[in-house]
C-alpha cells in the first residue's frame, strides 16, 4: 500500500500512509485508537476506497476491488467489531457465501460444511458446537467463530485486528500456535492489537500509526516497549499504578454501598453473596464463562433472577430494570458495546445522553447548547476522536465507541459504576485515561466493579479480588494477598 490518503467528512483519517507485509512474515500494526489502522485495513478489504495512493497485490496493482474481489484474490480480514448472522448456526456462519452443492438445484451439502466447521473450530482448541445457533453465545465464542470463518478461505494474507481482545490465555496461545503454523505455510499475518506484550510475543516487525500518519516501521527484536509506546503517543505513558483505594479506610465493619446476598439465577449462578464498600475496587476475575457478566447483568436488571437481594446503602432495592439501576444510583458499561451499549446510528451526543434527557428539557425542548457543552466536557476528558459531539458512532474506532459507552455511563452520576471489560479494544493511552477516572471516581468515595480479563489490570487497580468459576464465588483476595498464580489456579 502505496501513499495511501482518506478523508472523512471533517476528518483527514490517513495521511500519505504506506505498509507492506512480506510473503510469510507477522507484521503488526499498531496506535491508538483513531491512528488510522482499522481504516486502513478496511481499504485493503475492500470496505473503502482509498483517496489517492496505489496497492499492489503480488506485484500486481490493483484497483476498485470490491470486498468479494480481495477475498478471492486471496486476503481475509477478521475485524475487530464482530460481523455474525446470530440467526444461523456456527457452521452457517463460516460458511456463508461459499456453501457446498450436490445438485443443479444447489441444495446445501450440509454433511461438508458442519464437518469441515468442526476442524476449522479444532484447530483453534475449540469445541463449539458447530450446530449451535450463534445468537446466545458470548464474544469470545463469536471471537474465535470469526477466525475460523477466515481460515476457511485459505487466504494467503490474513488480517487479524483485535483477535485476541476476549479470548483466554489459552484460547489466545491456541490462536499463537496457529498463527505460527499459518507462517510456516508460507502465509502472511496483519496482527492489530493494543497488547503489546502480545506484539513482542508474535509479531516479526511492527509498523506504527498515529493521527493518520506513518510514524516508522522497525523489526520487533529492535524495538523495546518505551520506544513503541512513544511512538504510538508521542508522549511518556505510566506503566504502573497504585491502588485506586484503601481498604482500611472503609473496612468491613462499616456500612456497605451495595450488599448483594444469595443471588441465584437458574444454570448460571449460584447463591452469590459480597459486599462493595465506598471508595472501593472490587475487581472480579475469572475465565470466559465464568459467569462474571450474567452476575453484573443480574445486579442491573437486565437478567431475572431466582433468587437474592440487592441492598444499596442497607435499604433493600427492587431492581428488575436498567431503569430501576440507574435511578438506584446504578450504572454499567456492557462488555459487547456494539450490541448492548450503543445506538450505532445515533451520534456522540445522542449516545451520551439518552438515558438522562430529563435533565436536559425544558417544557418538553431539549436544551441544545447545555447539552453540547455537557457532551463536550466527556469529550475532552475521554480524550475521543474526533472531538466532535455531532460525529456519527458507527464511523468512529472501536477504542473510541468505547469512550462514548464510558461517558454515556457516567452521565447518569452514578454511586456505584460496574465496569465489565473496560478497556477492551483501547489503545495504552486511552487505559490510562480510563485508570485515571476509576481512581477519581474512587476518591470521591463511588464503589467500582471492575470486571476484567487482563490480570495485570485486576492486580494493579483493585482493592479486593473475587475469583468466579462456574457461576460460583470461588475466592477472595485482598490487593496485598494477590498474584495471578493464586488467581489462575482458582479460575480454572
Amino acid at each position: 500500500m502505496k501513499n495511501i490518503r482518506k478523508q472523512f467528512p471533517g476528518v483527514l483519517a490517513l495521511d500519505d500512509v504506506s505498509f507492506e507485509v512480506v510473503e510469510g512474515e507477522v507484521h503488526a500494526l499498531v496506535g491508538e485508537n483513531g491512528a488510522g489502522k482499522s481504516t486502513l485495513m478496511k481499504i485493503l478489504s475492500g470496505l473503502y476506497h482509498q483517496d489517492s495512493g496505489r496497492i499492489f497485490y503480488k506485484n500486481k496493482e490493483i484497483r476498485n476491488f470490491s470486498t468479494r474481489q480481495v477475498r478471492d484474490l486471496g486476503i481475509s480480514t477478521i475485524y475487530q467489531e464482530l460481523n455474525l448472522c446470530p440467526n444461523l448456526d456456527v457452521a452457517q456462519n463460516i460458511f456463508l457465501g461459499k456453501e457446498k452443492t450436490t445438485t443443479p438445484l444447489k441444495i446445501l451439502h450440509n454433511e461438508f460444511i458442519y464437518e469441515e466447521a468442526r476442524k476449522y473450530l479444532q484447530l483453534l482448541g475449540s469445541s463449539i458446537d458447530p450446530y449451535r445457533i450463534v445468537e446466545p453465545l458470548g464474544i469470545a465464542e463469536r471471537q474465535i467463530i470469526e477466525i475460523a470463518k477466515a481460515l476457511s478461505y485459505e487466504s494467503q494474507v490474513i488480517v487479524m485486528d483485535e483477535p485476541t481482545s476476549s479470548l483466554t490465555p489459552k484460547e489466545t496461545g491456541k490462536l499463537f500456535e496457529l498463527i505460527a503454523r499459518l507462517q510456516g505455510q508460507g502465509r502472511s499475518v496483519v496482527f492489530i492489537s493494543h497488547r503489546l506484550e502480545e506484539v513482542f510475543t508474535i509479531a516479526d516487525r511492527a509498523t506504527v500509526l498515529r493521527d493518520g500518519r506513518h510514524i516508522g516501521t522497525k523489526d520487533v527484536k529492535d524495538l523495546g516497549y518505551e520506544e513503541i509506546v512513544n511512538m504510538m503517543v508521542g508522549r511518556e505513558i505510566e506503566k504502573k499504578h497504585t491502588k485506586t483505594g484503601t481498604l482500611s479506610a472503609h473496612s468491613s465493619h462499616g456500612e456497605a454501598l451495595l450488599e448483594v446476598k444469595n443471588l441465584t439465577v437458574n444454570k448460571l449462578l449460584n447463591d452469590i453473596s459480597f459486599q462493595l464498600y465506598p471508595g472501593q475496587v472490587l475487581g472480579f476475575s475469572g475465565i470466559v464463562g465464568a459467569g462474571r457478566t450474567e452476575l453484573m447483568e443480574s445486579i442491573f436488571g437486565l437478567r431475572p433472577r431466582d433468587h437474592g437481594e440487592i441492598r444499596i446503602h442497607g435499604k433493600l432495592t427492587n431492581i428488575r430494570s436498567p431503569k430501576d439501576a440507574i435511578n438506584s444510583g446504578l450504572s454499567m458499561t456492557s462488555e459487547d458495546r456494539k450490541k448492548k451499549s450503543l445506538f450505532l446510528n445515533f451520534n456522540v451526543r445522542e449516545n451520551v445522553t439518552i438515558s438522562f434527557l430529563s435533565r436536559m428539557t425544558k417544557s418538553g425542548y431539549i436544551n441544545g447548547t447545555k447539552e453540547r457543552k455537557f457532551v463536550q466536557h466527556f469529550i475532552d476528558v475521554l480524550n475521543m476522536r474526533p472531538a466532535d459531539p455531532e460525529f456519527q458512532t458507527y464511523t468512529m474506532s472501536g477504542g473510541n465507541q468505547q469512550k462514548v459507552v464510558i461517558a454515556k455511563s457516567l452521565s447518569t452520576e452514578p454511586e456505584i459504576l460496574i465496569m465489565d471489560e473496560p478497556t477492551r479494544g483501547i489503545d495504552v493511552g486511552a487505559k490510562e485515561e480510563v485508570y485515571k477516572i476509576i481512581k477519581s471516581l474512587a476518591a470521591e468515595g463511588k464503589g467500582i466493579i471492575l470486571v476484567s480479563s487482563e490480570l495485570p489490570e485486576i492486580l494493579s487497580l483493585c482493592d479486593r479480588i473475587i475469583v468466579m468459576n462456574k457461576g460460583s464465588l470461588v475466592g477472595e483476595f485482598s490487593n496485598e494477598e494477590a498474584t495471578e498464580e493464586k488467581i489462575m489456579s482458582l479460575s480454572v
